[in-house]
């Protein structure tokens, strides 16, 4: 089916990004197909398929379009984060809303912080319902979405909120009032993701369509690694369509140099050699994604056993080095598409430039630069990378006055949790503080 899929999507994709036509026909096919709910959980009647599936779907579709793959990216992350932390009530809303075709983006990503971690969009309590205020960029799928995962957090200066302290998804309809979303996203790539700006205005929430955040992005439930996955697999599909594009070309449009002394440009041993190069590029790329959609699925396996920590880690490792790889192979095989293809392939008619620019925008998403340093921290010192935080040890203990933690930094070496002293004078919190750092010690 996703190949299927991927073989529509590719004719009209030139075109569509030359005009910027946003693909909301191709969006709904996808959603038609059933791909788009093929995680949710056999219990409450998905088909429940492992991560390694998913990407090659993503794969698969990015590399006729990226723009269509990464437009349900954080559909399903998200879908992930309401599997690993969301009520029965919760899953049984939002999963029956997914099997019947219902689509959901994100509002997460904010400007104007220190990092790209902070959140400034706020939750408030007022009577009965909760309020929603704050702004969102590069809120990617969002044109084409029926529900919002707002990432926002808890403003309870008080402690009347009722819910403990922390980062809360919000899942709420897209045309909810005091909801505003942007058509303003004009990156040079993948251009047709509509990642615009999302305003959210006072928008009413009620309790149940909170979702508590702590659980998923601090603990060994390889929630980063899914997410990550997926980025990885788009990349790898973009290198996968520059491939391929350059080999249509140079079979049929380009001519060969006249040094080479052959009838035709497929036959001179330098163009052969270079593409030799390249296909060993893209196949490193979805080799290594391959081994990482397996880690992941084995991550998932474990969860919530005692394998669970290891696997985490072992998948996000294994995730990092196939990001690096499939970064590689986007952005050298979509530049090289011109270098083997010749002059012609630089007709601006052609949009041949499309793969270079979608492949240059969609690697910014976290990093390679930081992928090495994980690498190298594991193989060297025994470092966890960052998703697998449970493996701090420490005294965690409650008094009268307050929840506390001492940190015993053998692997942050003091830069986690060493001025985490204090963790809380709320006894609500200790459930959640011991969800993110394992059973107390």
């Amino acid at each position: 089916m996703a190949h299927e899929l991927a073989c529509q999507f590719a004719k009209g994709a030139a075109n569509r990004d030359a005009h910027r036509a946003l693909p909301f026909q191709q969006v709904q096919q996808l959603s038609a197909s059933g791909l788009l709910a093929i995680t949710v959980p056999a219990e409450y009647g998905g088909a429940d398929l492992q991560p390694s599936v998913v990407a090659d779907v993503i794969r698969e579709i990015a590399s006729a379009d990226p723009n269509i793959a990464q437009i349900p990216q954080s559909r399903f992350v998200y879908l992930n984060l309401l599997r690993l932390a969301g009520t029965a009530d919760q899953k049984e809303r939002h999963f029956s809303h997914v099997l019947a075709g219902g689509r959901i983006a994100n509002a997460q990503s904010e400007r104007g912080g220190k990092t790209v971690s902070e959140v400034s969009t706020t939750i408030t309590r007022s009577g009965d319902h909760f309020v929603l205020s704050g702004t969102k960029y590069y809120c990617t799928g969002s044109l084409f979405a029926h529900e919002l995962a707002v990432l926002a957090r808890l403003v309870d200066p008080h402690g009347d909120a009722g819910i403990s302290a922390g980062d809360y998804i919000a899942f709420i309809p897209a045309d909810s009032p005091g909801v505003t979303i942007v058509d303003d996203w004009n990156g040079f790539g993948q251009r047709l993701t509509a990642s615009g700006t999302i305003e959210l205005n006072g928008v009413s929430v009620s309790l149940d369509r909170l979702v508590p955040r702590v659980g998923t992005v601090d603990a060994p439930v390889v929630y980063g690694a899914f997410a990550q996955l997926l980025h990885v697999a788009i990349d790898g599909g973009i290198a996968r369509g520059a491939l391929g594009e350059a080999v249509e070309f140079a079979r049929g449009k380009s001519r060969p140099w006249f040094e080479a002394g052959v009838d035709r440009a497929i036959d001179d041993p330098l163009l052969i050699q270079r593409f030799g190069e390249l296909t060993v590029d893209v196949s490193a790329a979805e080799a290594t994604l391959e081994v990482a959609a397996h880690a992941v699925d084995d991550a998932f396996s474990d969860s919530g056993s005692p394998a669970a920590s290891r696997s985490t880690s072992r998948a996000s490792l294994a995730v990092a080095t196939a990001k690096i790889l499939s970064d590689r192979a986007a952005n050298q095989v979509s530049s090289a598409l011109f270098e083997v293809s010749g002059t012609r392939s630089v007709d601006a008619a052609l949009n041949l430039q499309r793969y270079w620019r979608n492949a240059r925008t969609h690697t910014l998403h976290d990093p390679v630069r930081w992928k090495f340093q994980h690498i190298g921290r594991s193989l060297l010192h025994g470092t966890p990378p960052p998703t697998a935080r449970s493996d701090l040890t420490g005294i965690l203990f409650l008094d009268q006055f307050g929840l506390y933690f001492w940190p015993d930094c053998r692997h942050c070496q003091g830069v986690c949790l060493a001025q985490w002293v204090v963790v809380s004078t709320r006894p609500d919190e200790f459930v959640a503080l011991t969800r993110l750092l394992g059973r107390p010690r």
